[in-house]
């Protein structure tokens, strides 16, 4: 691009891809093609690049403009309050991620002999035995590599069970999965045989027990449930024990969905509810990064019913604080279904999490949880009597809106959500769940302050009122300050352009 193309705004810089700023004089190192460097002509063995390396040629100082420069466009938690519901963006201690990079801990090679590992066995103990005291469950999983990684996990124990129990042609092949269920449960379900029968919501946002008692019946097809607690409207389902009671006299398993565990952990068990599995995702309620497609961790709480399936491997304590790490059939009662990765789990995740449940400790993750619930609560207050709750008793932690405040304006969920970007917010999810119209999830997570709130309530009130009083083009047209502006998101999911390909020469017409 010539320099008339570029618009640069302040220190918000246009920035073209690194290919077209390649410039064949420019690179960061530079080697006389043929000076005597001093070594002998076959070091390669014959091996030398025989076409272009096809990488753009640039400086140092542009490359490192040039990343910086993207990365100035991106928005994290580190720039300002994050109201994602549904996948929990807070705050990553520092601390954290100094423990992650210790010496020793930081190097770690996942083929090194299980004698020169004793300390991260160790570890991995620890957290095993935090999460099950927190769950109030027997057995954990940890390999796991993240929540829908921990969702088949649980199902494949429940799939083991009933097939150890009955065989392989067990009629057990149907799981029951409320509408105000994650995503992802579904799926999960039907990779590992079962057919999913959706339950539907109730007025009131959770499940319709009606309906439940309904597609259970006798039960006796039922493999089990996939509930989400709190659910994706943000409400705690509080016919969970019945349902569990229900479902286990008829034979069956009760998955839960653990990804909104931040709402309750400290405050209720999900063992005491008759939960035999759940995974938990460390890097949500634990507080380790996550987003851009991991890392992630999501290790799964067992009932002692569904214990002996448990995937390998296992850390086992074999006395005088000496650990081992089991791999291959442990013969006995066990029966694990077999392995879900290639090493034990995401051992810099684990880090992080245990450190920060030790640094809060007992007391401490319980008011972690509390204030959630109160930054959630606090924004349904703020915010009730300009947009409108999905439902209208206190939430868990995160705040549910329908569109219906908008009725009449011209503006959709999707400009409200992308008018907030000009607001200097990322939009929370927008369109889920499903069972609530043009929803807006917010979730403001425990690490926000009343100061920090206000002023995202503060944004929001404002853009409700320019809603109402208009004109509803310029919701049409938001974002406008951001450095790119909107776009066809239809068509540009239709006709993606994953890789970059320089433009073909212009022939002249007389050719």
């Amino acid at each position: 691009m010539n320099g008339s193309q570029f618009s640069h705004q302040g220190l918000q810089f246009e920035e073209s891809l690194l290919f077209e700023l390649d410039r064949p004089d420019s690179c960061g190192v530079d080697f006389d093609g043929h000076a005597d460097l001093g070594l002998a002509e076959d070091s390669l063995g014959n091996l030398y690049r025989r076409a272009p390396i096809a990488l753009p040629g640039l400086s140092e100082p542009e490359v490192v403009r040039h990343y910086t420069r993207l990365s100035q466009k991106n928005y994290s938690i580190d720039s300002g309050l994050y109201p994602l519901g549904s996948c929990t963006m807070k705050h990553n201690p520092r601390l954290n991620e100094k423990l992650a990079r210790l010496e020793g801990l930081g190097d770690l090679h996942p083929l090194q002999p299980v004698a020169t590992v004793q300390g991260v066995l160790a570890l991995y103990d620890d957290i095993g035995r935090w999460l099950q005291e927190i769950c109030g469950m027997p057995a954990v999983a940890l390999s796991p590599a993240a929540g829908a990684h921990g969702e088949l996990c649980g199902m494949m124990c429940i799939r083991a069970a009933i097939d150890e129990k009955e065989g392989e042609d067990s009629s057990r092949r149907r799981v029951l999965v409320p509408e105000s269920a994650h995503g992802t449960n579904p799926s999960t379900a039907t990779i590992c045989g079962f057919t999913v029968d959706p339950i539907p919501a109730d007025a009131g946002g959770r499940i319709d027990m009606m309906a439940f008692k309904d597609k259970l019946g006798d039960g006796s097809d039922v493999a089990g449930i996939m509930i989400t607690n709190p659910n994706t409207c943000g409400l705690f389902e509080t016919d969970i024990a019945k349902i569990a009671e229900l479902i286990h006299a008829s034979g069956g398993y009760v998955y839960c969905d653990g990804a909104n565990l931040n709402a309750i952990m400290g405050r209720v068990r999900p063992g005491d509810l008759g939960i035999d599995c759940m995974h938990i995702n460390l890097h949500k309620t634990f507080s380790t990064p996550h987003g851009g497609g991991g890392p992630g961790a999501g290790p799964v709480v067992l009932s002692a019913a569904l214990a002996p399936y448990a995937p390998l491997p296992w850390v086992v304590k074999t006395g005088d604080d000496k650990f081992d790490l089991i791999e291959h059939e442990p013969g006995g009662p066990a029966k694990p279904f077999g392995r879900l990765k290639g090493f034990h789990g995401q051992t810099g995740m684990f880090i992080r999490a245990l450190a920060y449940m030790m640094s809060h400790g007992r007391d401490g993750l319980r008011q972690a949880s509390g204030d959630a619930v109160l930054n959630a609560n606090y924004v349904l207050a703020k915010l009730k009597d300009v947009m409108s709750p999905a439902f209208p008793e206190y939430c868990k932690h995160e705040a549910l809106f329908d569109d219906s405040f908008l009725a009449g304006t011209g503006v959709s969920t999707m400009d409200f959500a992308k008018a907030m970007i000009d607001e200097g917010f990322h939009p929370m999810t927008v369109y889920f769940p499903l069972v609530v119209h043009g929803a807006m999830l917010i979730e403001p997570t425990e690490t926000e302050s009343k100061f920090a709130l206000d002023e995202f309530i503060g944004a929001m009130r404002v853009l409700v009122e320019r809603a109402r009083t208009g004109p509803a083009e310029k919701f049409h047209q938001a974002p406008r300050l951001a450095p790119r502006r909107r776009i066809d998101e239809t068509e540009a999911a239709r006709n993606l352009r994953l890789r970059w390909l320089p433009e073909e020469p212009t022939r002249d017409a007389a050719d």
